[in-house]
């Protein structure tokens, strides 16, 4: 019989510091979501790697790694502007415009509708805009339904009412 031999601290660190590194997009996307300013941002993706690093040991290797971290740091994201809003009394819309990365050259009505559509989902709530970042991610309802922890059947219906408000929201602009 094969025994298995306890992983050490260096291999851990590795197979961490390589699965963070492949899906590091996922912190960006969503501390770019959940965080106001570039300080914020960056104080919020240093905190979802934390807590990411602190949940490791619990990641069962049988899953995506992916959804599993997407789940982590919605969760994280989703805290933080729940930390804020208590602090602040009130909830200030997300200035995503200053770091789409866009040229200030574009093209003005692409532009415009960029910013309107960003103004439109820094409305959502937190759940809605989780959920709008993993449709927007191309993620499947089942992948969707797993990190959020509702049903596909509750997926496909917030996501088909999401389109909705998008498209209400987007014409009266």
């Amino acid at each position: 019989m094969e025994q298995t031999l306890p992983m050490t601290t260096a291999d851990f660190d590795g197979q961490f510091r390589e699965l963070l590194e492949r899906h590091r997009g996922i912190v960006f996307k969503v501390a770019n979501s959940y965080a106001s300013n570039a300080h914020d941002r960056e104080d919020l993706a240093q905190e979802i790697a934390v807590q990411l690093w602190r949940a490791f040991p619990k990641y069962d290797g049988a899953r995506s790694f992916s959804t599993w971290m997407y789940r982590v740091a919605l969760n994280v994201g989703i805290s933080h502007l729940r930390e804020r809003s208590r602090h602040e009394n009130h909830h200030e819309p997300l200035d995503l415009a200053l770091h789409d990365g866009a040229d200030a050259g574009s093209e003005p009505d692409a532009d415009l509708h960029l910013r309107e559509l960003r103004r439109c989902i820094t409305r959502l709530d937190p759940l809605n805009r989780a959920l709008l970042i993993l449709y927007l991610d191309e993620r499947s309802q089942r992948d969707i339904a797993e990190i959020l922890g509702i049903s596909e059947t509750n997926v496909a219906t917030k996501i088909g009412r999401l389109k909705q408000r998008l498209r209400n929201d987007m014409s009266e602009a």
